[in-house]
């Protein structure tokens, strides 16, 4: 056999590199076959063979400073990349307004929930916007919250819930503070969509809190342009209405979406995504746009599922950048990475396991143009919420929800002892054209001085709720907290409509149009999966022959 040219059996290489081992060379002519005619006059064939080594170790080194040097290109502009995602997100406060509710505990596994809620600004306050929809003379003026969703993904990640309020819904919006002026609004009873001129979006997620009692974990908000850049990049998404519409000013109605469609299924981008979902009149309401918005996201689900988006990267990075510019969000998510890895999480949901809901409401009874939450259903769908109950039937039954109920867990310090607490009761049993139950603030006051509240009282003033609550002093933090929630243990009110107040001086129940009779709160129904009232209009996310109906006067 030839020899291998190194001596002693060791190789001339240093450690750790690379060196190819010669093969048994064969006689090329001449010789007697003793491996002596390759070698080529001797010293010239070790010659060649010590070049070779040494051609092969620099084109390895070269080979390995190449790579290296991609490698730190390539993590040089993916880092540049992720720089450039961050530099588009606008962020937030979470949370700029009075609301105690606390976050969900984990259930036995370690899980949580999270409750995302997304905000559609009417804004204005752009070229682009104004010339996508609205009036010239609202540009300079604090945005509304048109759309108001909240997107609850279940603590074990196999359901999602989203739950629409209409804009024109007359809720208790609590005190806020604007984090850009710094102005501070008082508590007031109002439509919900003003929430966002009244402290931002933080101040719409605490009106959300403080009616759900469900603790909200982010915020995310988009304007009209926002929307448009979105339906481009996803790349169009299918709606379907069961008639021709046009929703245009009509005698009777000024204004319109500008929405026109022929009956049947369309796939609608752009101008034509923003149209759909700003329509309201051609389907002949608020609750029923929120509807067809949750028709429109149902299906912008399905198609980014079948376009597997989330493992085509060059789809994937387009989506990121439309999202990025297109969002503000709360600044807990204020990365491409947050917002990436809730993607992930929001993805695994199968369709079948998603459901859309708008909350059951009534007529307000001050406004025949406005609404409020339906007292007992939408109660009922607050508490799914709350302990986590899926909205639908589909998922495998589980002996216990994710998480605890609100009144289950408590925290922080003792309350003090009854006697010495003063109670305030109020009537607000007025509602929904109902007149007020005479005498029932007093007759609940007399229940608490049974139960040891001797300071208890009622006084005449009228102040109509749907539901009943408990409030409490801002100032007395914890112990003013525990001192109302055993006001609220003492008549069987659940703790989690136990809020704080800052005009408050003492502990006040306030009775509402929820509880007309009887001593005790009256005992809430454990609600199951898929057990939503049915004023709750729930749609499933795997329907695909979803269809809207038009309203008469918007069919052409």
């Amino acid at each position: 056999m030839a020899q291998s040219g190194v001596r002693g059996g060791r190789s001339r290489h240093e450690p750790g590199e690379l060196v190819q081992e010669e093969r048994p060379r064969t006689q090329t002519g001449g010789g007697d076959g003793d491996g002596g005619g390759d070698q080529g006059g001797g010293r010239g064939g070790s010659h060649r063979r010590g070049k070779r080594r040494r051609g092969g170790r620099r084109v390895l080194r070269w080979s390995a400073i190449v790579l290296a040097v991609l490698i730190l290109v390539s993590a040089g502009a993916g880092y540049l990349y992720y720089r450039h995602l961050n530099g588009n997100i606008d962020t937030g406060n979470r949370n700029n307004g009075e609301s105690d509710v606390e976050k969900t505990k984990p259930n036995s596994a370690g899980q949580t929930p999270i409750n995302i809620l997304l905000i559609g600004s009417d804004s204005r306050n752009s070229a682009e916007n104004v010339k996508l929809g609205g009036s010239k003379s609202s540009v300079g003026s604090k945005p509304l919250a048109d759309v108001q969703m909240l997107v609850h993904l279940s603590a074990d990640r196999k359901s999602a819930s989203m739950v629409s309020i209409p804009r024109d819904t007359r809720v208790d919006i609590p005190k806020c503070t604007d984090p850009d002026t710094g102005e501070t609004y008082p508590a007031k009873n109002t439509l919900i969509n003003e929430s966002l001129q009244r402290g931002g979006p933080g101040c719409t997620l605490a009106t959300w809190q403080n009616l759900t009692g469900a603790y909200i974990d982010h915020w995310m908000m988009i304007d009209f342009a926002g929307v448009v850049d979105m339906a481009d990049a996803i790349g169009g998404v299918p709606v379907c209405v069961k008639q021709n519409v046009w929703d245009h000013p009509t005698a009777a109605v000024p204004g319109g979406s500008g929405l026109k469609l022929k009956a049947g299924t369309t796939k609608v981008k752009g101008k034509k995504a923003l149209q759909w979902l700003r329509t309201r009149h051609a389907w002949g309401s608020d609750p029923l746009r929120a509807k067809a918005q949750h028709m429109y996201l149902n299906s912008m689900i399905r198609t980014l599922k079948s376009q597997n988006v989330f493992t085509d990267a060059p789809r994937l990075l387009g989506l990121a950048e439309a999202a990025t510019k297109a969002l503000t969000v709360s600044e807990e998510i204020g990365t491409g990475k947050e917002l990436y890895d809730l993607a992930m999480q929001l993805k695994t949901v199968p369709t079948n396991r998603i459901t859309s809901t708008t909350m059951p409401s009534i007529e307000d009874y001050q406004n025949k143009d406005h609404l409020l939450p339906k007292p007992d259903d939408a109660d009922k769908m607050w508490a799914m919420l709350r302990d986590d109950v899926p909205f639908d039937k589909n998922g495998k039954a589980t002996s216990a929800s994710a998480s605890p109920s609100p009144s289950a867990s408590k925290s922080g310090p003792a309350a003090a002892p009854a006697a010495g607490l003063s109670v305030t009761v109020v009537n607000g049993t007025a509602g929904d054209d109902q007149a007020p139950v005479s005498g029932r603030a007093s007759a609940i006051a007399t229940v608490l001085q049974g139960k040891g509240f001797t300071k208890a009282g009622a006084i005449t003033t009228q102040d109509p709720r749907t539901r009943t609550q408990v409030t409490y002093p801002e100032s007395t933090g914890a112990q003013g907290k525990a001192n109302a929630v055993s006001v609220a243990e003492a008549l069987n009110i659940p703790s989690s409509q136990v809020r704080s107040a800052a005009d408050a001086t003492t502990t006040v129940v306030t009775i509402g149009s929820d509880w007309r009779e009887g001593n005790s709160y009256p005992e809430q129904d454990t609600p199951e999966a898929g057990d939503l009232p049915d004023s709750a209009d729930a749609i499933n996310g795997s329907e695909k022959d979803a269809c809207m109906p038009v309203y008469a006067p918007y069919v052409w």
